[in-house]
């Protein structure tokens, strides 16, 4: 009985329920998310087991990081002809996190779906499948695409994918794959319920990639297709380059199993991780673990020394999830409070104190044995929707896109407008290069909000 396996875990006040046949409960609801609960894990987090605890750091030092002036030698572009070929060759994989809604930008739905271009409005999704299809048409080859939902957004997600035709991308490319969920629980270690008579879950954030990748039987599925790397990103970073050549390059020239993008801190304050050298380890540090003498630390000229912000983009080598995963992945967990909505034991609506566990994929870099870190430009690479107004907002990111892609057509000589609204399809142009190559296609002098669409959009 359902009673019963609740004893059994230490939940009996929501046995108490079940017995008194409480109406406000769901019998259902609580078997389905019981089901999917590790009990063994979940016993090991209520007693403070598998917890992220900040390692001694006995030497920290600066990460070593390819600066981004690096892009612009003569030493690049053998590994992004290198980066160039794996992608021609099939042998990388597209792997995006879209598990989160997007309340906070006042949308009940995916994140996804939230409109982010300048002038076109286009979908996150959209944009992001639109960069895939120009580079299967640029390299000939198709590039799969894994995108790792909630099971809060699973649902919608896959009908806005099919409602849309795909967005031009083969059905046989997309896979969807849902992450892992754990309870809530209460300071005392007690199950909280959700107010729609079942438990309140809560994702076990962007580290249980690894384990969800092989439940759903996705590593099994890239290692047919002949993928040997994952080019990682969030769903919320409209500017990501993805599959950039010269990142795949040196990751996997390198022999790395896991490596990173950065960008500069914009200050001492800006709350973000930092990637950083830990007795010998590449790994993220994050902004609530630097102490002070960390934070403020200078070189000799005085600048910032750690500076390197990670911005949750990495490739990853398929092997080395199939190692962690074969294994029995334990990336430690990670304890936040937050304030509950849920119901007392007479169904009445009350908010509780309570803890929620997840895991972070950054805290699988120290156990790569060769780790490559590149610095990109924040204006080029990094603009995520967070909220709706303010630093690293919907309205942030859009400002940010439209100034890229006026740089770009500056660059090329084309007069533009200020203060007025650019996009450039991924379909039309992946970047500035390509650009140039579709000058005769461009008016001399642009004065009003533009969007340069591809063929047949």
């Amino acid at each position: 009985m359902l009673e019963e396996q609740l004893r059994k875990i230490g939940q009996d006040h929501i046995a108490r329920l079940l017995e008194r046949a409480a109406d406000f409960l769901s019998p259902e609801m609580l078997r389905k998310d019981l089901d999917g609960v590790d009990f063994s894990l979940v016993s090991d987090l209520i007693k403070g087991n598998r917890l992220y605890e900040e390692p001694p750091q006995k030497v920290v030092e600066p990460a070593e990081v390819v600066p981004a002036s690096y892009a612009a030698t003569k030493e690049a572009q053998a590994h992004r002809g290198h980066g160039e070929e794996l992608l021609r060759r099939g042998r990388v994989a597209v792997l995006i996190v879209a598990g989160g809604q997007g309340s906070r930008l006042g949308i009940d739905a995916p994140k996804g779906v939230v409109p982010v271009t300048p002038v076109c409005a286009k979908s996150l999704f959209c944009l992001h499948a639109q960069k895939v299809l120009a580079l299967k048409r640029k390299y000939g080859s198709a590039i799969p695409v894994f995108i790792m939902t909630s099971r809060a957004n699973d649902a919608q997600t896959r009908q806005f994918f099919a409602d849309n035709s795909y967005f031009g991308l083969s059905r046989d490319d997309v896979y969807f794959f849902v992450q892992g969920m754990l309870p809530s629980i209460t300071p005392q270690g007690k199950f909280i319920l959700s107010r729609q008579g079942g438990l309140f879950m809560n994702p076990d954030g962007h580290g249980g990639t690894f384990t969800a990748l092989k439940k759903n039987g996705c590593l099994d599925i890239m290692k047919t297709r002949g993928i040997e790397e994952l080019f990682y990103f969030q769903v919320d970073n409209p500017l990501v380059q993805i599959c950039d050549p010269l990142f795949i390059g040196l990751h996997n020239a390198g022999g790395a199993q896991m490596s990173s993008k950065v960008v500069r801190k914009r200050s001492y304050e800006e709350k973000v991780g930092v990637i950083a050298r830990v007795d010998g380890r590449t790994r993220v540090i994050e902004y609530s673990d630097m102490t002070d003498e960390m934070r403020y630390a200078t070189n000799e000229l005085e600048e910032m020394l750690y500076w390197a912000g990670s911005i949750a983009i990495h490739m990853i080598r398929r092997e080395f999830a199939e190692v962690l995963t074969s294994r029995g992945l334990h990336l430690p967990y990670h304890r936040a409070n937050k304030v509950i909505q849920t119901l007392d034991e007479d169904g009445n609506p009350i908010e509780e104190q309570g803890i929620k566990f997840e895991t972070f994929i950054f805290d699988a870099l120290p156990r790569a044995d060769k780790s490559i870190t590149l610095e990109v430009l924040r204006d080029e690479e990094f603009a995520p929707v967070k909220n709706k107004s303010g630093e690293d907002s919907l309205e942030s990111s859009i400002l940010m896109q439209s100034d890229l892609y006026r740089s770009w057509l500056r660059d090329c000589g084309i007069q533009v407008k200020d203060n007025i609204l650019i996009e450039i399809s991924p379909l039309f142009a992946l970047n500035k290069e390509d650009l140039k190559a579709r000058l005769s296609e461009i008016p001399a002098r642009i004065e009003s909000d533009i969007c340069l669409k591809g063929d047949h959009e």
